[in-house]
């Protein structure tokens, strides 16, 4: 007996055997079950959702000779087995892609007033509707408004868009949703069983991932991999089958994100390589880890924990700051879509990871946002971004130290310490911090009050209030300490702040560049010239100064 595929095999039979799709079943299953049957039916959705097997299930429901019409066809009588066999001479299946014209769609229509041969209803099924020529609509048109009562269309297609709105507004439309991997894992799990398949869970799983959301392409890849590998589904062989990268190399390249470890990173690249994946597919793989190591740092129970890798991730999310987490699944992401554009996959590839580790964030920065101390960065090959900010930070002239408060000549006196200078400017003590975000932000619209012993008093005013929390004020003080070499705390009070802050001294520098520029051009002799002779107009708002 010549072998049938699993997809022809196990298409479902009944509205039951329907895997997801509830929203659309229901509705279907409802209006049989009442008697409140349309004339036009339109299913849409992307390929392998069940789109056409909807429609032959319905065409059964509507022609089931034991039941009459029903929502559950026996599936033995005359009319089910017929139409379960492509047989059924009141099923007329038409393929729009290869009948477009307009003198197909008249040919067709002209059988239309003829009542049904067999069955109760004569049933139109086009598929692919949306290839239909323009012409080819008009002469639907007003058939599939009105006609005879033994007549039901059912439409389906891919790309409803393409469907004039004339025909849209004369048909029930339900749009069928590409299924989740665990819908389809399941089902391959359960056709498994029955065919008597060995199977290992995780390629069961990859297969479901690398279907995207289609029953049918899950189905045809298990045939292949059941081709590939003998008549069992093993991860190994379904990866290799795939072109799928090993997830333990996808960990290491974290890992090695991780620690800032360049030369490990081409090294495992390297290794990567030798197995010729499919690194389109390698940077999918790495988008799905990255989004389970974002959601684990909200939600820490997320891993699998009968994923091997799960406590290797877990230990991940907790290194890495959530904000560098996003900015690679950014990188990944772009790059996945550049990845066509590159000289060669592989080049393409590690051109992203080398531009993930050289945009890595400030290790200090990212220990101050997630709370936890991080290990120091092991040299790397590639010099982040965020290094040589803090070079050029190190690099630039120190605020002047302030020198520490002297000693009480008795050990029980609680006098406060005279307050140490700031060097007369807060505006350069503020600028030579290590910080970023709303640290620096903090800082740079605070005045200086005083300093008493390990006690350093700033003052803000009621407008920037939403600077001070506890995370933004401890980063700070941290920073404040770091200059002063020991350890200080900062209090802010709210108050009006009489100084120019160091936010408000950049805003009149801007505001004074601005004016420089804007009068630089009234002044300039070939403006001048130009307004007199073509009556121009010098937009002011337009005018930037020059860095």
């Amino acid at each position: 007996m010549s072998y049938q595929v699993l997809a022809r095999k196990w298409r479902p039979r009944h509205f039951d055997e329907m895997v997801g799709q509830g929203h659309v079943l229901r509705a279907l299953a409802n209006g049989l079950a009442n008697g409140r049957l349309h004339h036009a039916y339109l299913f849409t959705g992307t390929r392998g959702v069940g789109k056409t097997t909807v429609a032959r299930i319905l065409a059964k429901c509507l022609n089931c000779e034991a039941d009459g019409v029903t929502d559950h066809p026996c599936g033995e009588c005359a009319a089910c087995t017929e139409i379960d066999a492509g047989r059924f001479v009141d099923l007329i299946e038409v393929d729009a892609a290869s009948r477009t014209k307009v003198e197909d769609t008249r040919e067709l229509l002209d059988n239309v007033q003829y009542a049904p041969t067999r069955g109760r209803f004569k049933i139109y099924l086009i598929d692919e509707v949306h290839m239909l020529s323009a012409h080819s609509f008009n002469a639907l048109l007003k058939t599939l408004e009105e006609p005879p009562e033994h007549v039901k269309f059912l439409l389906a297609t891919t790309d409803p868009q393409r469907l004039p709105v004339t025909v849209l507004s004369r048909c029930l439309q339900f749009n069928l949703k590409p299924l989740l991997p665990k819908m389809i894992g399941e089902q391959l799990e359960r056709i498994a069983g029955e065919e008597g398949i060995e199977v290992e869970p995780t390629a069961v799983a990859r297969l479901a991932r690398a279907a995207d959301g289609s029953m049918r392409d899950a189905l045809s890849l298990t045939d292949q991999a059941l081709a590939f590998g003998g008549g069992r589904l093993v991860d190994a062989e379904v990866r290799d089958m795939l072109g799928s990268i090993e997830q333990d190399f996808l960990v290491e390249l974290l890992e090695c994100l991780a620690a800032s470890d360049g030369p490990g990173l081409l090294d495992r690249m390297a290794r990567m390589a030798e197995s010729a994946p499919d690194f389109g597919e390698a940077l999918a793989e790495l988008l799905a880890m990255l989004h389970q190591l974002s959601l684990a740092q909200t939600v820490p129970a997320v891993f699998d924990a009968d994923d091997p890798a799960a406590a290797r991730l877990a230990a991940l999310a907790g290194r890495l700051d959530p904000a560098w987490v996003q900015l690679l699944y950014q990188i990944a992401l772009q790059g996945r879509r550049d990845l066509p554009l590159a000289p060669d996959p592989r080049a393409g590839f590690e051109m992203v990871m080398l531009r993930m580790l050289a945009f890595e964030p400030d290790p200090a920065d990212a220990a101050d946002r997630a709370g936890t101390p991080r290990a120091t960065p092991a040299p790397s090959a590639a010099p982040s971004t965020a290094r040589q900010s803090a070079t050029a930070k190190a690099t630039a002239p120190p605020a002047p130290e302030a020198p520490s408060p002297a000693p009480a000549t008795d050990a029980t006196d609680n006098a406060p310490a005279p307050e140490p200078p700031v060097g007369g400017d807060w505006h350069r003590l503020a600028a030579a911090l290590s910080l970023s975000g709303m640290a620096q932000a903090l800082a740079d619209h605070c005045d200086w009050v005083g300093r008493e012993g390990g006690r350093v008093t700033l003052q803000i005013d009621e407008g920037h209030r939403h600077l001070v929390n506890d995370n933004v004020t401890a980063r700070l003080a941290e920073a404040l300490s770091a200059h002063f070499g020991e350890p200080v705390s900062v209090h802010i009070e709210m108050g009006e702040v009489d100084a120019e802050t160091p936010a408000a001294a950049a805003e009149r520098r801007e505001a004074e560049r601005q004016a420089e520029a804007r009068a630089a051009i009234e002044s300039d002799p070939n403006i001048a010239a130009l307004r007199a002779t073509f009556d121009a107009e010098v937009i002011s708002e337009s005018i930037r100064p020059r860095d």
